[in-house]
């Protein structure tokens, strides 16, 4: 029974990674394109990934 939970968390963290690598490089090329609004983008992308990174704690928490 400890495998699948192992196996579980490894799925958790890979899909929090690959969600804040995007939010990062959509923020990133929205900044290109609209430098002058760079604040309003920095702020949304912070928050974006606290979102994601908060629901991977909650199931790295319901895996144990």
């Amino acid at each position: 029974m400890e495998i699948p939970k192992i196996v579980g968390a490894g799925l958790v963290v890979i899909g929090v990674g690959i969600g804040v690598g995007r939010i990062g490089g959509s923020a990133m090329d929205a900044i290109a394109r609209q430098p002058e609004s760079f604040g309003k983008i920095q702020t949304a992308m912070l928050i974006a990934a606290a979102l994601v990174e908060g629901i991977g704690f909650a199931a790295l928490f319901a895996v144990n």
